[in-house]
């Protein structure tokens, strides 16, 4: 009997030519709930689109599942962390997309440039008004790029050939790498106030969301137009409607907003604004990539092969069971490290000490390099593209174990020296409560802690001083965020301290900045430790 591939959406015919040959093709309507679970009692994998939600009920629905296959980018549907409890690997399409993405902030930005929307409704309303609809041209202007992943880049090939002068803003992309691509590396501020256009190609994160606020389009040049295609909530929606009405930006482009569905916002008062319903992804052709890269990833996965595009842990192979709890600690402090290091580091050292490596330890540094990126690049990183994200920016990754530890039984360091040459640290351990296993961070750049590995982490340097504790505590309170759980570590009293929080919710740029403003902190970051 051939394994059976339950498709509960649409999927391009050439995809599922990919999987008739070798297995028992089913279909079913993946928003019928009791159908769903009903066909899953003898499906082997599962391929859904978004519509289809594939929670811990669905899988524990499915006792012979062995891949959780989502024909796109994004994996909100798909409740990864039950999969790999079950061990059943989850893939996507990561790259299916960012074509259509990139072109589509392309798209944007010439609709805004030419005013191409508001022209085309007022001549079907009956008006034929040429002058008030002069645009501007892109030869000769200075087109700013926020973020240089894969889209990022994208957009600035594209866009080049339209006589600009790049600039971009990444501060985790080496400048070598940037020169190769003909764009010039500036800080946020400087772009903003010397691009005529300015397009965002960020993932978001605690640190990103709210990047573009009303502090930040004070300073931009007049006359910009800026357009948004990567995420909702990366630019402030009330600030730039307002910046618009002052005449401060002259239009602008959104294809995403903080809260979706959106069908009212700000923003669609002005005739200057071009508003899409996140169509981005929204190509026959990236809808047929995304359909037929699962399908040759599902085709892999049931003949027990390779899988570049799995998710979560069965991506690595085989693991030993002791050395699968440090998988999660691993990246995590990877994640940890970016945000104290605020930047990219020019290379890393993934330490393992304990009796732990007697195993094969080698997947750790993998887990710390996906950790690494997680938050710096607009696409997802997954065990196997993440050694190809280092390389891409010039990143050496590299592992080195020792059998013994100190104070506990194991233990793992991700430490990178930075290309000003500073080195910075993070480090954590796993110890088992007898019901699970708790993540802790013992070290954060030389300072001795001993706080969960979870939720969002805050971290703030300063000067040992009283009052300070409850300064940040006010701050944050007045602005609605609860803090979980604090800790202050100093070298010693009226020395450099470091107090880390752990918060319910992202703090965002502005609020981050006025925390380490209101205690005087030399630095001040953020880091999303949360479970994927």
């Amino acid at each position: 009997m051939n394994p059976v591939v339950l498709i509960a959406e649409e999927l391009a015919p050439a995809a599922i030519e990919v999987l008739a040959h070798d297995f028992d093709v089913r279909h079913v309507d993946g928003t019928d709930r009791p159908a769903l679970l009903s066909a899953l009692a003898e499906a082997d994998a599962v391929i859904v689109r978004s519509a289809t939600q594939i929670d811990a009920e669905a899988i524990a629905a499915a006792p012979r599942l062995k891949v959780v296959a989502r024909a796109g980018v994004g994996l909100d549907n798909v409740e990864v962390p039950a999969a790999t409890a079950r061990g059943v690997m989850v893939v996507n399409a990561p790259t299916s997309n960012i074509v259509s993405a990139a072109e589509q902030a392309v798209a944007l930005l010439l609709a805004v440039a030419r005013n191409t929307a508001a022209a085309s409704a007022a001549l079907k309303a009956g008006e034929w008004k040429r002058s008030k609809y002069t645009g501007v041209e892109l030869q000769g202007k200075t087109v700013g790029v926020v973020g240089l992943g894969r889209i990022g880049v994208l957009f600035a090939q594209r866009i080049a050939a339209f006589g600009t002068r790049l600039i971009a803003y990444d501060p985790y992309i080496q400048p070598a790498r940037a020169a190769q691509l003909g764009v010039r590396l500036v800080g946020l501020e400087e772009l903003l106030r010397e691009a005529d256009f300015i397009s965002i190609h960020l993932p978001k994160t605690p640190e990103t969301v709210g990047l573009i606020g009303e502090k930040e389009l004070s300073i931009v040049k007049p006359g910009v137009r800026i357009v948004n295609a990567a995420r909702g909530g990366l630019v402030d929606e009330q600030a730039l409607a307002d910046a618009i009405a002052e005449g401060r930006v002259a239009g602008a482009g959104v294809d995403v907003y903080a809260k979706e569905p959106c069908t009212s916002s700000p923003l669609f008062a002005f005739d200057n604004v071009v508003a899409t319903p996140h169509l981005g992804a929204s190509t026959h052709e990236a809808q047929d990539k995304a359909g037929l890269a699962v399908a040759k990833s599902v085709k892999l996965a049931l003949q027990g092969e390779f899988v570049p595009d799995a998710v979560n842990v069965q991506a690595g192979g085989l693991v030993a069971e002791d050395v699968r709890p440090l998988l999660p600690l691993a990246e995590k402090l990877g994640r940890a490290f970016t945000a104290v290091a605020g930047g990219v580091a020019a290379s890393v050292t993934v330490e393992v000490r304990g009796e732990i490596v007697n195993h094969d330890v080698s997947v750790l540094k993998l887990a710390a390099t996906k950790g690494l990126f997680s938050s710096v690049v607009e696409e997802q990183v997954t065990y196997v593209n993440a050694p190809h994200l280092a390389a891409e920016r010039g990143v050496e990754v590299t592992l080195a174990t020792q059998p013994e530890t100190v104070d506990h039984p194991n233990l793992v360091t991700v430490r990178g020296a930075l290309p000003d040459g500073r080195t910075v640290s993070v480090s954590g351990t796993v110890t088992s409560t007898g019901t699970r296993d708790v993540i802790k961070l013992t070290e954060v750049d030389g300072f001795d802690v001993e706080i969960g590995a979870e939720g969002i982490l805050v971290f703030l340097r300063y000067v040992d001083r009283p009052g300070v504790v409850g300064t940040v505590g006010t701050l944050l309170g007045e602005a609605g965020v609860n803090i979980a759980a604090m800790q202050v570590a100093r070298r010693e009293a009226g020395g450099e301290t470091l107090m880390t929080l752990t918060v319910d919710q992202a703090l965002g740029a502005d609020l981050l900045t006025s925390a380490a403003d209101s205690i005087g902190a030399g630095a001040a970051s953020a880091a999303d430790l949360r479970d994927e």
